[in-house]
Formats: structure tokens, C-alpha cells, sequence
């Protein structure tokens, strides 16, 4: 993901090669929350278990195997469908992208404990409460400027 351009300075100028460290030596290419691997179209639920295509099992959304699904190619077989329409899609497939996440929400503090290596899904998790503050914060700013200038 594109750093925003008035948070830029706030990283130091080696920023591609710490984080390229941190996804792919430290985190060996694989979401550190879920195991999900970079650049993989992965099998997904919705609601966060995902299909592991190296250990042929399906996994939570912390990376913990699950017992008793069937494989998704056993899963779209048995599927329910009308002669002639296909069953509705319950699989979903998705390509993870990994990025390199601060823990503590501050793009100053770049040690390696606080970076993290997440895929899209658990970086959205982990910044969900920083987005919905940002969000308010934008909206009240939006609002204090109308009320000035109204």
C-alpha cells in the first residue's frame, strides 16, 4: 500500500528494504497473524478460514488448522445447483498481497519488534479501531471548517 503523502516524512528513506526484510527474511514470505503466502491466489470462507494448498487443510484466521471441511474441490461438488444452473459460489478466491504494519499505529517508531508482516485481511483487522478514529476525526474537522466559514 502507498505510503500517504503527508505521512512520507515520518519514514526513514530505507523504508522498501526494512520492510522487504521484514515480509520476506524475518516472516519468510507468510502473514505473520494468519500464515496466509504472499502473492498466492488463496480459497477463502468470507469470514476468515482459508484454504492452505502446501499442508492440504484448511485454516482459521489465525493460521490454526481445522478439522472436518472437505476440500474446496470436494465442497463446489457436492454444492447444491439445478440442472443446467451452477451452484451459487461459497468459495471465494482471493490473491494476498503482504505489507509491513506498525503495531503501534506510529510510522515513526520503525524497530522490528513493532513491524509486523500482514496480508490485506489482517492488516484491515489490526488498523480497523486507528481507520474508525481517523475517520471521526476527519469528519469533525470537516464539520468544525463549515461551521467557521459558514
Amino acid at each position: 500500500m502507498p505510503i500517504a503523502r503527508e505521512h512520507r516524512w515520518l519514514y526513514p528513506i530505507d523504508w522498501r528494504e526494512l520492510s522487504a526484510f521484514i515480509r520476506f527474511t524475518r516472516a519468510r514470505g507468510r502473514c505473520e497473524h494468519c500464515r496466509r503466502p504472499h502473492g498466492r491466489a488463496v480459497v477463502h470462507l468470507g469470514e476468515g478460514s482459508w484454504w492452505d494448498e502446501e499442508a492440504t487443510r484448511w485454516r482459521d484466521g489465525r493460521g490454526r488448522a481445522l478439522r472436518g471441511l472437505a476440500a474446496p474441490d470436494e465442497m463446489a461438488a457436492h454444492a447444491p445447483g439445478l440442472a443446467g444452473i451452477g451452484a451459487p459460489p461459497a468459495l471465494s478466491v482471493t490473491r494476498v498481497v503482504l505489507a509491513s504494519a506498525h503495531l503501534n499505529h506510529d510510522p515513526g517508531d520503525n524497530r522490528p519488534r513493532n513491524l509486523a508482516a500482514l496480508c490485506q485481511r489482517c492488516h484491515m483487522r489490526h488498523d480497523a479501531r486507528e481507520h474508525r478514529r481517523r475517520r471521526w476525526l476527519n469528519a469533525f474537522r470537516r464539520r468544525a471548517v463549515g461551521d467557521l466559514f459558514a
